[in-house]
């Protein structure tokens, strides 16, 4: 399974419109949350993807927290097919580049508290109790590295 990963400014008008494609199938119409998903984060993250023959099987972004220095956060993390792996893929080459393209000595996410456990099974733990993001519950969560 190859990981892409790609400045913003190095993706193509395809590889753009398919992460945002994935990105709005799931958060916004098969979970039901209205929300503006391109929010001006992407132009300054790093962006990583596996590609299956029809499109985006996984999808993460992440970028430097401007609140914490050494500190990176993964974002829209996705999943086209679940249980398949490809999450799980991509989730370990965003922790790869937290040290070795940021140099960060943490990384920090919201998750989807149902997710938990995803995340729990790379390393990550909870920070905070639920709180709601757009009438979804989700957690902090933190990995040392």
């Amino acid at each position: 399974m190859a990981v892409t990963v790609k400045a913003f400014s190095e993706l193509t008008a395809d590889e753009l419109y398919d992460i945002l494609e994935l990105r709005s199938a799931v958060f916004v119409v098969e979970q039901n949350c209205v929300y503006q998903d391109p929010d001006g984060i992407d132009r300054r993250s790093l962006h990583l993807w596996i590609q299956g023959e029809d499109g985006i099987l996984a999808y993460a972004r992440m970028f430097e927290r401007e609140t914490e220095e050494d500190t990176v956060q993964i974002g829209r993390v996705v999943s086209r097919i679940r249980h398949g792996g490809y999450g799980s893929e991509v989730l370990k080459e965003c922790i790869r580049h937290a040290r070795t393209y940021f140099h960060a000595s943490g990384i920090f996410l919201e998750a989807q508290t149902y997710a938990k456990p995803f995340y729990e099974a790379q390393g990550f733990v909870q920070t905070s109790d639920e709180f709601l993001e757009d009438g979804i519950s989700h957690i902090a969560m933190r990995k040392s590295l």
